[in-house]
């Protein structure tokens, strides 16, 4: 019998039927529109787009735009590239207009269904960003949707790491621009540490489209983006202390595996006492539980985390002498991404390389802040209904489910849950023969590097080809991914999310066609593509005689999402397809979430060697395991964004401040204002209100004033004069000091002070924000412990960081007004040189900027080049520059090169 729910669901549509049915009017009108766009003649596209764009910036509404404009965009797309858009994409593009995340399936051409808000969001004139999750992805859409854009009459930009400055602004200008999260949160802290207005990139926050919009919003905001400087050099202290951890014995720590925590218990701490002693690093008398200490335990700490919870080929691999870490959500590797607080120089030390100096936070942002300046958010994905909650309570999008334009025809197995890793292994194996035998193509999913290197080493042994993704073989990729889907292909993948390239059964025709035509460049074209196309049709057929793409995973991830992407490769459109995943009580997710249970239930059943269970009631625990892995993940961004939310507020002062003075032609007024709220301060100080005269601190207040100010008022004589009070003071401060000021700035000329006042101010605010951030930082690390004290560590941080905010205005007030009252009036040549040298000061600081670590991304300037460099090897190249000479020695610029966009 149905209940309730169930009967009201299957009379009236879940609350989700009901919104999509929604759109369904909007659809009818562009589809009437369609036969009088296909008449149009390409310029009268174009046309229409200048049409549509003169009444948007007229002030009409958008979506009173949205049919014309969606009919439009269409046919451009059908002409630029031989597509036309289903209804439900047409669906999905107006739920991104509304500003909402569409959930679509894999394989349901998520990418040119951004096109049509992308197209009505940019006729304002204000600029649209498309947002994916590599520069690859970024180069390949911008290049592929770029012509739809081109047909429309807009223009297309795409911004990557290390692109030359003057290439950045264009890209920014133009109508719609492709670029990662990564590059556009560092654009924007970059932006607000430049020295003018000319010099930034980024015109402002009108809408951006995120796609793999879960992997962006979710997975990758646990980890705020910084911009960092390196400070002093300490690689000896971490060598030494690397040394006594593998002296240390199990009972002198405890690990905290779901927490990714290490600490020593007090055993250990008298153990590491005494040995610290004897290698001279604590002095005699001092304890690991003084203040002083605090720098050695941070130390120690990251050494014990080092060892115990970080490992090759899992968490970071070593390649040419140099720690890369993998990410853990897409298996690739980050180069030039460096753990903070010290944790990544001791990985370091653990494996022997190079020490890299550690990093002062120069600006930081995290990406629920930085995505919150867009006036309308939107977001793309084929998973995201398991996070809707935290989407709209962070980031107030819906979550609209866009049903697929086929029906879904792909079997999903219920998991396998063997005893042992090996019982699971040897049944995979197992399982891909007998698919591979049949020629059915399998898609294996595994969790680490170190975990598709053993499975591949047993294929092996088995006699069974495959192809392993992995961050070691990324430049490879998008082949492996094309491949995936031939007959009897076996594709061993740490993760699919975000791969770009579509595992087509029978192999990616369009892939094969462009290589063919790259190895026969003066062929037929023509010829070459219906060949591959007919050969491409009766592979097809067989893949799916086959039973389509069999998506096999070797483990549960933490979050169903990463599951879902996994599954979703496979009946892509309404192909066949099978899901399964093989599980052991080994596993890292039913180890750390309660495996005893199952293990007693399995040893009751008497299970034998070999054999699994499978059925319903073990899916529902393990996504309920899942569900409680997410929530508490979520609870860390919550919490992330909660202390980040206190910073922001002063970011946003600070970042507008800096505008204000970079786009102001005169700041006397400004530093005017500065001078006279010192005067107040000190008055207020020296001289407390309802205080009597004899109680003034006269001589102390002279120095301050002459330290400050520059002057050498008569204080003493005012001070002593009938009548006189604290106001009256002030005002006589203010005056002298406002007419010394005066002065100087005749003598310098009002051209050359005004430079003067705008590089003093812009050089004392970024010293002092960086400053106030390392300040924020540890006071972050300490509020922590308030907590044992029954106070809410947030209240604290939020009430002592606005009082370190507010005395570090002050603080920026009385530099400013001390430098500008030092600056002696000088000879012509000698002011020429004074603009000089604050003018190098600013380059040196733009160029600190430029060779800064991105926290996050590749770095953000170009090195040395690496060591194990290899000319003809492109693995042993790093990330050379778009416009650098190619490093396989051809003399051309790498993008014309090595570095083309196929």
């Amino acid at each position: 019998m149905l209940g309730l729910g169930s009967l009201a669901k299957k009379v009236f549509g879940s609350s989700n039927d009901r919104k999509v049915k929604s759109a369904y009017p909007l659809v009818a009108q562009i589809n009437a529109l369609e036969a009088a766009h296909q008449a149009m003649s390409d310029a009268d596209i174009i046309a229409k787009t200048q049409a549509l764009r003169a009444r948007a910036e007229g002030g009409e509404d958008l979506n009173a735009l949205l049919p014309e404009a969606f009919a439009n965009c269409r046919e451009a797309a059908r002409r630029a590239l031989g597509l036309r858009a289903h209804d439900v994409q047409l669906v999905g593009g107006i739920f991104l207009h509304q500003g909402n995340i569409a959930e679509m399936k894999t394989g349901e051409g998520k990418t040119l269904v951004a096109t049509f808000p992308a197209y009505l969001n940019a006729l304002s004139g204000k600029g649209v960003h498309i947002v994916t999750v590599n520069d690859y992805l970024a180069k390949r859409d911008a290049e592929w949707m770029g012509k739809v854009y081109a047909a429309l009459g807009l223009t297309t930009g795409v911004v990557y790491p290390r692109q030359p400055d003057d290439e950045k602004r264009t890209a920014y200008a133009a109508d719609i621009t492709y670029a990662t999260n990564n590059e556009l949160g560092f654009d924007y802290l970059r932006d607000n540490m430049r020295a003018s207005l000319a010099d930034m990139a980024q015109r402002g926050h009108n809408f951006a489209i995120v796609d793999e919009v879960d992997s962006i919003l979710i997975d990758e905001a646990r980890t705020p983006l910084i911009i960092s400087g390196p400070t002093q050099d300490r690689s000896e202290l971490y060598v030494t202390i690397d040394k006594i951890i593998p002296e240390v014995q199990d009972d002198h720590f405890t690990i905290d595996e779901k927490a990714r925590s290490a600490t020593f218990s007090d055993e250990g701490n008298d153990f590491l006492e005494a040995r610290l002693l004897e290698t001279g690093l604590l002095p005699e008398g001092q304890s690991l539980y003084d203040p002083e200490s605090t720098t050695i335990v941070h130390h120690l700490t990251n050494a014990l985390r080092a060892h115990k919870l970080f490992f090759k080929d899992q968490q970071y691999i070593v390649r040419s002498g140099e720690v890369v870490l993998v990410d853990e959500f897409t298996g690739r590797m980050m180069p030039g991404r460096r753990l903070s607080d010290g944790l990544h120089q001791a990985i370091e030390a653990k494996e022997g390389c190079a020490i890299q100096p550690e990093n002062v936070t120069l600006a930081s942002v995290t990406f629920q802040n930085y995505f919150r300046l867009y006036d309308k958010l939107a977001g793309m994905t084929g998973t995201a209904a398991t996070e809707a909650e935290e989407f709209m309570a962070i980031y107030g999008l819906g979550v609209v489910e866009i049903p697929t334009n086929v029906p879904v025809a792909r079997q999903d197995d219920d998991d396998a849950v063997y005893r042992t890793a090996r019982e699971k292994y040897e049944a995979i194996v197992e399982t891909i023969r007998e698919a591979h035998a049949k020629g059915q193509p399998v898609l294996v999913g595994t969790t680490s590097i170190e975990k598709s290197e053993m499975l591949g080493k047993m294929l092996e042994k088995a006699g069974l080809p495959h192809n392993i993704l992995n961050a070691r073989q990324h430049e490879q990729e998008a082949q492996i991914v094309a491949d995936a889907g031939k007959l009897g292909a076996v594709t061993i993948a740490t993760n699919m999310a975000g791969r770009g390239t579509d595992i087509k059964l029978g192999g990616n025709v369009e892939f094969r066609i462009m290589q063919a035509i790259a190895a026969d460049p003066t062929g037929d074209h023509a010829a070459i593509r219906t060949q591959i196309e007919a050969e491409h049709k009766g592979d097809e057929e067989k893949v799916k005689a086959a039973g389509g793409l069999y998506v096999l995973a070797t483990e549960r991830h933490e979050s169903r999402r990463i599951d879902n992407q996994l599954r979703g490769r496979s009946g892509r459109q309404g192909d066949p397809g099978r899901s399964s995943f093989f599980l052991s009580l080994e596993d890292d997710l039913m180890r750390i979430f309660g495996s005893e249970k199952l293990d007693k239930m399995l040893s009751t059943l008497g299970m034998k060697e070999g054999e699994a269970i499978v059925h319903p009631w073990v899916n529902k625990s393990l996504e309920r395991a899942q569900a409680k892995v997410e929530g508490r993940n979520f609870d860390i961004r919550k919490q992330l964004l909660k202390f980040d939310d206190v910073m922001n507020d002063q970011r946003k002062v600070i970042f507008d401040q800096r505008r204000e003075v970079m786009g102001a032609d005169d700041i006397a007024e400004v530093t005017a204002d500065m001078r006279h709220q010192v005067i107040e301060d000190l008055v207020d100080t020296y001289m407390p209100p309802k205080s009597y005269a004899d109680q003034w601190e006269v001589d102390d207040m002279l120095t301050a004033v002459r330290e400050t100010l520059g002057i050498d008022p008569p204080l003493a004589d005012w001070a002593s004069e009938d009548g006189v009070d604290q106001e009256v003071i002030r005002e006589r401060l203010e005056e002298t000091a406002d007419q010394y000021m005066a002065a100087k700035a005749a003598q310098f000329g009002p051209e050359q002070m005004r430079s003067i006042e705008k590089q003093v101010l812009l050089q004392t605010i970024d010293a002092k924000w960086r400053d106030h951030l390392l300040t924020l930082e540890h006071l972050r690390s300490v509020v922590g412990f308030r907590g044992y004290a029954q106070r809410d560590p947030l209240n604290e941080y939020k009430t002592e960081g606005f009082q370190l905010f507010e005395s570090m205005l002050d603080g920026l007030r009385t530099d400013v007004t001390g430098k500008l009252a030092r600056i002696q009036p000088l000879s012509a040549e000698q002011q020429e040189q004074l603009i000089r040298q604050l003018q190098a000061q600013q380059a040196a600081a733009q160029r600190q900027l430029e060779t800064a670590t991105t926290s996050g991304v590749a770095d953000a300037a170009a090195g040395p080049a690496l060591e194990g460099f290899v000319e003809s090897d492109p693995t042993t190249w790093g990330n050379p520059g778009r416009n650098d000479p190619c490093p396989c020695g051809s003399g051309k610029k790498f993008k014309h090169c090595h570095g083309r966009l196929s």
